[in-house]
């Protein structure tokens, strides 16, 4: 009779403040590019599942909203709400800061971690870092100042020490059979991820004015064997921001088009045949229906 293998599956939330990488690391930790990126703050909204299963181990990482503490509408209000409830329940948790130390904002969303939950410091960008005697400075520092399972200077971009990250991950997770097929990579569907890459163009190739006031909406997905047709509306809260996502003559929503659709072709494995246009719904990001409707 053959010994039954051992396999450990279990939950790891990546917290932390706004830009500090948590949606890059999560991107390069499951190895596809699930979760939206931009240099832009608040760019996650969504609590969302990346799963990455390697020999006897599925890591299951729940991304999370930067946790906001300035402009507390109903919407960031929700988000925040999200980052307390994930924490609440998981296994592990992952606190990333950026590799020069930490903010009033890190300090301020390190007191929402629950005391008994294991939590690995994450020193991200470390690659920006010239002064590797100044990182030792900081882990120095930080040991100091919190308890922490592991602390693991990492660079999410250049693929840096995420191996090493993983290994002090997989001590706190629980033995217990795999959730998650061995070749899934997200809990989300299609459409959904179709949705969050047109948003991310968006904040990628406009002003600062627009994104934090938009949403997208795919209001038909259509799939015949590899061929994929979407239908995706932009909401904006204004009708002066209309024109800023159209651009002249259209070129601006031709460019969040055409990016959008080969990120989906290069994710969907098949082709893409996408139609984007802009609606006003004025006040949506303050409504609470509107934001139910959206899933947020």
């Amino acid at each position: 009779m053959s010994k039954q293998k051992i396999t450990r599956c279990g939950t790891i939330a990546i917290v932390g403040r706004p830009n500090v990488g948590k949606s890059t690391l999560l991107n390069y930790l499951v190895g596809s590019k699930i979760s939206i990126t931009s240099k832009k703050a608040q760019t996650t909204r969504y609590q969302l599942l990346g799963i990455q299963t390697i020999d006897d181990t599925q890591f299951l990482f729940i991304d999370t909203p930067g946790f906001q503490l300035k402009h507390l509408n109903l919407m960031n209000k929700g988000l925040n709400k999200i980052v307390h409830q994930v924490l609440s329940d998981v296994d592990v948790v992952l606190f990333v800061i950026e590799s020069r130390g930490m903010t009033e904002e890190d300090h301020a969303v390190m007191k929402l971690i629950p005391k008994d939950r294991p939590t690995i410091l994450v020193m991200n960008k470390v690659d920006l870092m010239k002064d590797k005697n100044a990182l030792l400075e900081q882990i120095k520092t930080m040991s100091e100042t919190y308890t922490f399972k592991a602390m693991v200077p990492v660079s999410a971009k250049k693929n840096k020490h995420l191996d090493h990250l993983l290994s002090n991950v997989r001590d706190f997770l629980p033995e217990q059979p795999f959730i998650y097929g061995e070749d899934e990579i997200t809990d989300k569907s299609e459409r959904f991820l179709a949705s969050e890459i047109i948003r991310e163009k968006i904040f990628r190739l406009t002003g600062q004015e627009v994104p934090y006031s938009i949403a997208v909406e795919i209001e038909k997905f259509e799939v015949e064997g590899k061929l994929r047709r979407i239908f995706a509306a932009i909401i904006v809260d204004k009708d002066s921001q209309k024109p800023m996502l159209i651009g002249k003559d259209g070129e601006k929503l031709k460019q969040i088009s055409s990016e959008s659709r080969q990120d989906m072709e290069e994710l969907f494995g098949g082709t893409v045949w996408l139609e984007t246009w802009v609606k006003v719904k004025s006040g949506w990001s303050t409504d609470q229906r509107v934001l139910k409707s959206l899933g947020l």
